[in-house]
């Protein structure tokens, strides 16, 4: 029954995706090493009393197991919570920023009618020990770059802040409850359901109408100015200033023509304390990157320390390029008095630096159809063909 089906959510990678994965997954972390970052590897599994609880990944969608000693596991929902408790145990001193990436896959269970993988493979950076928006525009920045120099083009950088949001929520509402429900909506993009919520709210006209407008915030920085009759706190407005800061350093960069001011974003993932983003392209529903300060995270393991980071999902990244593979694959097919002969010419196409099959011709039943089905140029060396055929 169960000799061909998978666990639920997980994908078999065939040879021409994961070239593709390959060379996308290269292309990106040649620009991230460019940049000074250095990568790190942790563990599949983790304790679930510490990565798996400050993950802020819903408790249902870890996978958990127990080991021999009866402790809870969980394989590595992201990979923040794993590199912040490495960072905070071994690596950072809080003298001076760290800068690490990664590649790695991570792992969430998930309802049968959602069908999303449960694996999938991430690409990323933490800029850890900075707490400047010169860092967050590093941060943005470097994955803009990384973007596009896999190939993508027509994507946009949706920046916001959490601090602004949460501002305008506790002067309007005033109740951390209530104010979980708007910002459900807003993760959601449900904004009909935001404006039909709003309107159900025992508040004064002025009121839902500052909730409502919080939608109208989107496009440039002139964004900034509007926002700014909104919120009357100390916290809403230096949220807002966090984001003009941003804009002006990301100006230096050169990149603005990717970005697109959001001042309604939030994120589903709690310890994110400051500017968010998120990276949309054309002809894909899903984000593709997403990223954003997390001041807070590092206190979970006893080390405080500002951080900031990215997440790129390499998986709906390819999508989003349409692309295949395009390496040839060679096929040397040889009788077995040609063997000589044809290991030296194998030799040569690979020090040229192609990808050869060498073939002997014996273990063929159907050497046609295996030379047409799985490679783009075949040579026989050998009594059926002393010719090489391209």
């Amino acid at each position: 029954m169960f000799m061909f089906e998978k666990p639920l959510g997980m994908i078999d990678t065939l040879p021409a995706l994961y070239d593709v994965k390959k060379k996308t997954r290269q292309m990106m972390t040649d620009v991230i090493e460019n940049w000074g970052f250095q990568f790190i590897e942790t563990p599949t599994l983790e304790f679930y009393e510490t990565v798996g609880v400050q993950s802020a990944i819903l408790d249902q969608q870890l996978f958990k197991l127990l080991d021999q000693q009866g402790q809870t596991l969980v394989l590595r929902p992201d990979m923040t919570a794993p590199i912040a408790r490495v960072a905070a145990s071994r690596l950072y001193t809080n003298t001076y920023p760290i800068r690490l990436a990664y590649s790695a896959n991570v792992f969430r269970a998930q309802h049968r009618e959602g069908g999303r993988p449960a694996e999938f493979e991430q690409v990323g950076i933490e800029l850890i020990g900075d707490g400047t928006t010169s860092a967050d525009a590093e941060v943005i920045s470097l994955m803009i770059s990384s973007l596009k120099e896999a190939g993508l083009t027509n994507f946009k950088v949706a920046i916001g802040h959490i601090g602004f949001v949460n501002a305008l929520f506790k002067e309007v509402v005033g109740n951390e409850e209530r104010a979980d429900t708007l910002r459900r909506f807003l993760y959601e993009k449900n904004y009909v359901g935001y404006r039909e919520h709003v309107k159900s709210l025992a508040l004064s006209s002025i009121d839902k109408q500052r909730l409502l407008s919080l939608l109208k915030l989107r496009g440039d920085l002139e964004k900034v100015t509007e926002a700014q009759d909104l919120v009357s706190s100390e916290d809403g407005r230096a949220a807002l200033e966090e984001l003009r800061q941003l804009w002006s350093h990301l100006e230096v960069f050169g990149v603005t023509d990717y970005l697109k001011l959001d001042c309604n974003l939030v994120s589903h993932m709690s310890y994110y304390t400051g500017i968010l983003f998120e990276v949309y392209a054309e002809n894909v529903g899903f984000l593709i990157a997403n990223g954003g300060r997390y001041d807070t995270l590092f206190e979970k393991f006893d080390r405080a320390a500002a951080a900031t980071g990215f997440g790129i999902r390499t998986d709906r990244l390819i999508e989003a390029l349409k692309v295949s593979s395009d390496q040839k694959i060679y096929c040397v097919i040889f009788s077995q008095e040609r063997r000589a002969d044809a290991t030296q010419f194998t030799s040569q196409l690979r020090a040229e630096g192609n990808r050869v099959v060498m073939q002997e011709i014996t273990g063929i039943k159907d050497v046609d159809a295996f030379s047409k089905m799985f490679y783009d140029v075949t040579y026989f060396i050998g009594s059926r063909k002393e010719e090489r055929d391209e």
